[in-house]
Formats: C-alpha cells, structure tokens, sequence
C-alpha cells in the first residue's frame, strides 16, 4: 500500500464522522515529511445542533463547513509545503483556502459522475486554480 493510499484511507475514515445524510467528506493534512498535522470533516459549525435542516440541501449547503478547512482550522500550525487527502475534489472555494494556507499537493479521488454532475463547473474552476497557483492535484486511481 502507498502512502498516498494509507493517508486517503484515514480521510475516508474522518468521512464516516460527518452526519451529512447525502455526501460524506473527510480530510487529512500531512507535512512534508508525511507526518500526520490534522483532519477535518464536513459539518455544521461547532455549537449549531445537526438537526432537520441537515435534510434540505439548499440550506444544508449554506451551514456546513466543507472538510477542507475545518482541517485547516484545526492544524493550528504553518502548512507551507503540506499535503491535503481529501475524498472528494475540493471545490473552488475550499481550493482557494488550500492556496491561500500554502498547502502544495491535493491528493483526492476522482469524481463520481453524480458528483460531477451537482459540482462539475466548481470542479474545473479548482483544477484550474490549483495549476495556476502551482498545486500539484493527483487522482487516486479508483479500486
């Protein structure tokens, strides 16, 4: 097993914290010395109760925090050079906030077709942010 398959595993597991009743998303933060700094899943804000409005989407999507920052969030720490495990490609305002923290590599799954179906546009604004501010975004072969 690679690393890059030990560490989206781990980012799966995160997944399995979120509450989110349609899309589950975990993210795990290394350094560059593949070192473990933290993880994160998507979620209501801390001290918002999860409650019915987890079930209407519209505005289900305007509570959450996506996975991505709330690692970033929680790695209390410089993430220059790090490396973000994410199972579902980052949309392009989590891919501006893994910019914006210095982190260098995105290392995610590729996108189910549903997936791309509901996220497609956001989806190809990230890959294009991530090459123009020099992100290195890799696609884990699917099993």
């Amino acid at each position: 097993m690679t690393t890059d398959m030990a560490f989206m595993i781990l980012a799966r597991n995160e997944s399995g914290r979120s509450k989110d009743p349609t899309t589950k998303v975990g993210a795990v933060i290394v350094d560059v010395c593949g070192e473990f700094i933290s993880s994160g899943h998507n979620a209501f804000p801390c001290g918002v109760v999860e409650d019915e409005r987890l079930h209407d989407r519209k505005l289900k999507n305007e509570i959450v925090v996506h996975a991505e920052p709330n690692a970033i969030l929680l790695a209390e720490r410089d993430l220059r050079g790090a490396t973000i495990y994410v199972t579902h490609t980052p949309c392009c305002r989590c891919a501006g906030l893994i910019i914006q923290a210095g982190i260098k590599r995105v290392v995610t799954n590729p996108p189910s077709p549903e997936f791309l179906e509901r996220w497609g546009e956001s989806l190809k604004l990230t890959r294009n942010l991530f090459a123009e501010a020099g992100v290195v975004y890799f696609e884990l072969n699917r099993e």
